[in-house]
Parts: C-alpha cells; sequence; structure tokens
C-alpha cells in the first residue's frame, strides 16, 4: 500500500555526465534582467495613468468652476440690480417729503412762533401726515437745534425738546442744503434713514429768506435685511460702515478700516451709538472681470476654512452708500467636486475595462499553456486517486469495525446501567420490606390477642369488652394498611406536577418506615412539623416527596452509624413562595472530593454491597421536576446538644457533619 510511486519521465533527473542543452546558459542569465524590465515597465505605465487622471481631474475641476462661476455672476447681478431698484425707489419715494413739508403754513408757523396753539398743531399735523406716508417718525427743529413739534409727541420717546445740534443731517439743512445721514437714535435707539429740508421765512422788509429751522423725516429701512435673506446681503455708508446686514453679526463693521480722523467723526456725531467699529475679517481672494470679488469672511468653524462667497457691488448714487451681494461659492465647489469625482470614476473604468481586456487576452494565453500541463497532470492525478483510494477503503473498514464494537460497548452500558437501576429498586424494596416485616410482627402478634380475647369476651357475654377489642382490632388494621401503602413508591404512577403533599405528614411516615433503624438515634424536628402543628403544603406529589426524604434520612441514619451520641436535626423554612427543608447530621461529613459529584448517578461514597449511589441523583431529579433544588454541604457549625453536658459535638478532625437543604415551592 505504502509502495513507492513511479516518477514521470519529466520528473527524472538529469545525469551529470549529459550537457545542457545548447542557449540553456543564457536563458538563465537573461531570465533577471527581462523581469526588471518588465516591472519597470508596469511602473511607468502606472505613473503614467495617474498623470493622466490628475490631469483630466484637473481640467474638469477649472472647467466647472469657471461654468459655475459665470453662472452664479449672472444670478448674483440680477440679485443686486433687483435689490438696488427696490432701495433707490423707497428712498425716491420719501425724498420730496421734506420739502413739501417745509413749505406748508403749519410747520412754517411752528417754528416762527412756537407758542402752544402753533405747536399743538404743528404736532397733529405730523402725527396725521406720518401715518399715511408710512414714515417711522416726522419732526421739526428750530434754529437753535431744539426739537418744537413730532409725529410720536405723545409717546414716552417723542423727540420734542431734545437737542440735535451735533446731527450732521441738521447741520447741512441749515448750511441750506439737503440732509441725508442713516444712523442709530439718540432717544429711540432704533437705526433709520434721516431726510431733512431747511424751512425759510421771506423777510417783509428787503424779501430776502433766512433759516428758520428744519424738518426730518425717518424712514426704518431694516425690511431691507430680509427682503432677499436666502444670501448674504449688506449695505455700507460712504465710509464703508456696515448699517444693513441680512447677517446680524456683521453690522456695524467696516469693509475697510477706518481713518482715525473718520473714526472719530463718527463717534463725535453718535451714528452708530458709540458701537465698536471694528473691521469685518473679510480676505480679497480673487478679483475677477466686471469688479465682483471672490472673498472669504470670518475664520471658519472648528479649525475649517472661513466660507467663500461671490461679492457683487453696486452704488447707490444718492445717498453715497454701497448695497454688496454675497452669493455663496459653496455650491459651486461641491458642483466641481462631483464634476471631477464622475471623471475620475470613468477614467478609472475605462482604466479597469482596458485593463480587464488586455487581462482576458493573457488569461486565454494561459488556458492554452494549461490545458497542455493539465493533460500531464491529469494522468498522474488518475494514478495518485487510485492509490488512495485503496488506502482509504482499508480505513472506512477499519472505521466500520470501529463503529460496531462501540456500537456494542453502548448495548452493553445501557444493559447494565438498567440492570443497576433495578437493582437499587430491589436494594430499597428489600430495605422496606425489613422495615415493614419488623412493623408487621407486632400488630400481628397484637390482632393474634385481641381476637383470642374477643372470642372469650362473647363467651362470657361481655359485649362492651368485646366491642373494645374489636375497635383495637380494627386500629391495628389501619396501622397494617398504611404501613403497607408505602409500598406504592415503587407501583403508583406519579401525579401532576400540580400536586401538593403535607410536609409533616410525608415526614411521619417515613419516620414510621425507618423506626428499626432509628432507635439509638436522637432526632430532632422542627415545631412546624410536629404532631398537632397546622399542615404546611409543597407543590410535589406526597409519595415522591416520601421517597426523597427516604433518601435523606436513610443516609443520614447511615452517616451517624459510627457515631457515640448520633443525632439528627430537621429544620424548615416556610417563606411565601418557597419552602426550604434541612436534614442534618452529626456525622463525619462529605469528602471534599466526593462533594462535587455527590448527585451523579452510581456515585457512592459507601461500601461495596451497601449502595448503588442512585438514591441522591433520583431525589435531585424529583426536587427539580417540581421546580426546587437539592443540594448538600458540610456544615460550618456544630448541633447543640442537649442533655447534662451541654456544649458542642464534633468528630476528631473538627467535622460537624453534612446537610441537606431541599427547596421547594410552597403549595
Amino acid at each position: 500500500m505504502n509502495a513507492a510511486k513511479p516518477q514521470p519521465a519529466s520528473a527524472s533527473p538529469r545525469p551529470l555526465s549529459e550537457p545542457y542543452p545548447e542557449g540553456a546558459y543564457a536563458t538563465m542569465s537573461d531570465s533577471h534582467p527581462r523581469e526588471f524590465a518588465h516591472v519597470t515597465r508596469r511602473i511607468l505605465v502606472f505613473f503614467a495613468l495617474l498623470a493622466a487622471l490628475v490631469a483630466c481631474c484637473a481640467l474638469t475641476w477649472h472647467v466647472a468652476w469657471r461654468s459655475g462661476i459665470d453662472e452664479l455672476r449672472l444670478n448674483a447681478a440680477a440679485r443686486v440690480d433687483r435689490t438696488t431698484n427696490t432701495l433707490k425707489s423707497t428712498l425716491d419715494r420719501y425724498e420730496y417729503l421734506p420739502y413739501l413739508l417745509s413749505r406748508h403754513p403749519v410747520v412754517q408757523n411752528a417754528l416762527d412762533h412756537p407758542d402752544a396753539a402753533n405747536v399743538e398743531r404743528a404736532n397733529r399735523y405730523l402725527e396725521d401726515l406720518n401715518e399715511r406716508a408710512h414714515a417711522t417718525v416726522t419732526y421739526l427743529i428750530r434754529a437753535n437745534g431744539i426739537a418744537v413739534a413730532a409725529s410720536n409727541w405723545s409717546a414716552p420717546d417723542s423727540f420734542v425738546g431734545v437737542d440735535y445740534n451735533f446731527r450732521p443731517y441738521f447741520i447741512d439743512a441749515m448750511k441750506g442744503g439737503v440732509g441725508r445721514f442713516f444712523g442709530i437714535g439718540t432717544i429711540s435707539t432704533e437705526p433709520g434713514y434721516y431726510i431733512s429740508q431747511p424751512v425759510h421765512r421771506e423777510n417783509d422788509r428787503d424779501g430776502t429768506k433766512e433759516i428758520i429751522g428744519v424738518v426730518v423725516v425717518k424712514l426704518n429701512l431694516e425690511w431691507l435685511q430680509g427682503a432677499d435673506a436666502s444670501e448674504p446681503l449688506i449695505v455700507t455708508d460712504d465710509h464703508g460702515v456696515i448699517f444693513l446686514s441680512s447677517v446680524p453679526a456683521w453690522k456695524y463693521h467696516t469693509v475697510r478700516p477706518l481713518p482715525q480722523n473718520i473714526e472719530a467723526s463718527v463717534y463725535a456725531t453718535r451714528q452708530y451709538a458709540q458701537q465698536a467699529i471694528t473691521p469685518l475679517p473679510m480676505t480679497i481672494v480673487k478679483t475677477l472681470e466686471g469688479g465682483a470679488q471672490i472673498v472669504r469672511v470670518g475664520g471658519g468653524r472648528d479649525g475649517r476654512r472661513a466660507p467663500a462667497y461671490l461679492a457683487t457691488h453696486r452704488s447707490i448714487g444718492e445717498p453715497d452708500w454701497q448695497l454688496i451681494t454675497m452669493a455663496a461659492l459653496d455650491p459651486v465647489e461641491s458642483a466641481a467636486q462631483n464634476a471631477v469625482i464622475v471623471t475620475a470614476l470613468v477614467f478609472v473604468s475605462l482604466c479597469l475595462l482596458a485593463f480587464y481586456w488586455r487581462m482576458r487576452r493573457s488569461r486565454v494565453r494561459d488556458m492554452i499553456r494549461s490545458r497542455e500541463l493539465l493533460q500531464t497532470a491529469y494522468a498522474e492525478l488518475n494514478q495518485r486517486v487510485a492509490e488512495r483510494t485503496a488506502d482509504l477503503s482499508e480505513a472506512n473498514a477499519q472505521l466500520i469495525r470501529e463503529v460496531n464494537e462501540r456500537t456494542r460497548a453502548e448495548q452493553d452500558l445501557r444493559a447494565a446501567h438498567d440492570e443497576l437501576i433495578q437493582a437499587s429498586k430491589l436494594a430499597a424494596l428489600g430495605q422496606m420490606a425489613a422495615g415493614i416485616t419488623h412493623e408487621l410482627n407486632q400488630p400481628l402478634a397484637a390482632l393474634r390477642s385481641f381476637s383470642d380475647n374477643t372470642r372469650v369476651l362473647i363467651d362470657r357475654g361481655d359485649q362492651a369488652a368485646a366491642r373494645e377489642n374489636l375497635e383495637a382490632i380494627a386500629s391495628l388494621t389501619e396501622r397494617m394498611g398504611n404501613i403497607t401503602n408505602q409500598l406504592k413508591l415503587f407501583v403508583t404512577k406519579a401525579r401532576p406536577k400540580n400536586a401538593r403533599a403535607d410536609i409533616a405528614r410525608a415526614l411521619r411516615n417515613v419516620f414510621s418506615m425507618l423506626r428499626p433503624r432509628m432507635k439509638n438515634v436522637t432526632v430532632d424536628i422542627a415545631p412546624e412539623l410536629a404532631e398537632g402543628a397546622a399542615p404546611i403544603f409543597a407543590r410535589c406529589e406526597d409519595l415522591r416527596l416520601e421517597q426523597v426524604f427516604i433518601n435523606l434520612i436513610g443516609n443520614a441514619l447511615d452517616a451517624v452509624a459510627s457515631c457515640d451520641r448520633p443525632r439528627i436535626v430537621v429544620e424548615l423554612d416556610a417563606r411565601q413562595d418557597a419552602i426550604e427543608i434541612v436534614v442534618r447530621d452529626n456525622g463525619p461529613g462529605i469528602p471534599a472530593d466526593a462533594l462535587p459529584r455527590l448527585f451523579e448517578p452510581f456515585f457512592t461514597t459507601k461500601e461495596m454491597g451497601h449502595g448503588l449511589g442512585l438514591g441522591l441523583a433520583i431525589s435531585s431529579a424529583i426536587a427539580r421536576d417540581y421546580g426546587g433544588s437539592l443540594i448538600a454541604r458540610n456544615r460550618v457549625a456544630p448541633i447543640v446538644a442537649d442533655g447534662p453536658e451541654g456544649g458542642t459535638q464534633a468528630d476528631a478532625d473538627g467535622s460537624y457533619g453534612a446537610e441537606f437543604v431541599l427547596t421547594l415551592r410552597r403549595a
């Protein structure tokens, strides 16, 4: 079977005397440079493809970015034109209102003769006009800079009596021009756009005109910030200070640094209510054709780069304001990135397709070459399969023989197991029979004596005494029936698992059965199990519970057989949902090496012929069947002995005996 395998002709060694074929040395010496050149060519192809991929991605990014920027510029230009026209039309609509007011007699009389009647008439007129024109506040300022009448004259924050000498729009109007100014109100603290016109009075003597005051209209332009809030929008004054913005954090910053004299002038006129005017952190990245700029605002979040915007500027004209719209570049960059990803995927797909086509051609060549090698190997494989089949056949036959032997051994083991169980039952039945025989002898002797006495009493005519003897005979008969009923442990089927058993009665039956072995043993029973105590029921069938008690009490009796003062204690702990019965003895205890295997079938610590090792295994199985448990352990405290000696009782080695704890569900 293990004979040497024949070698194919191609594998035979070459004789030393035979020379190598011509050109063999050249082939061996050139194989390494050829392989190196092949690897170098692959590396060069890889880097060439990588460079082509980078070039394609860069070109795609540039084209996509430029296309996105152009489209974004068109949209931004349309948006800035639309917003500029809206703002310009609003300002133009209110441009002539101060001029018309300056010509009204009520306004001129209130400034020329500011008595109570004229001021009252002016306040009513301005209030009505302001409500109809939808302006914020309209008020009159005398030449001394004090406001004498206002549309909000009745409001808590009325402008009447406030000094406006420092405001630029008042100074410009007193010079004869039109005042235009945006700032935060000193009384209302609300930002607004102020338009002012001088009020003239004609001199009757020489026909000249003098300025007696100023009429001012304040407009609220905060609505512009939310008119088109899809993207950032800012409006700057002639100094570059942002006073309107759809981004609240950008307000009252500058788009360029302020000169010191301009900054001092802004603070002096309280234009922005002493706000800290600081430059906006805006960086110009690139300036495009047409004046549009790519800028970055802020320092970014979480260490990332600041967001980029396309800034489009428009000059409003009069006043000298500038409107700037910010269009986010994130969509353009995302579109460019997506285009680059698509280009890269297409390029890689084409490369993979070319690689697949090349590999397919190579595989076809390899398949043709492999087919020839396969035919050679097939012949060798057939020979090896035949040899291996012979080996497997022999191993299979050996395996079948071993399986048959194991099957017979398992059958013999099961038969021995059944015989041992039957022997255990017969041994237990023998013990019970010995006890029952001993118990029946006395009642039988008493029956014979009572029956003989009864005949004598009947012959004498003593009916009362004869009736007492008959009652005694009936009592003895009932006692004998109770004793023989113990044999039902081996012939009666178990009741359903929801049956219940009286623990005290089951224990008394076991004691009556084992009474011959308990003559010299002291037995302490818990008060709850004593005669006359209230019954305590456990979730178990009564005959199976008696079987468990027979095993536990019997093992305890065997354990204390060699003690000077044998003692067994039965304790009860009845809880609401469970009952715990503890059987203790003062025997030598359980050896440490035997304790883990105590509940294994056929394991026993008794001598040969005194037990089969099935009692505790059966008892543990009965406890588990009814939802309980049975554990064994050596006691850690002694049993307190009764009697005149007192003290404790322990063996010479310090052991205090064993105890078994049976736990059952309470019924």
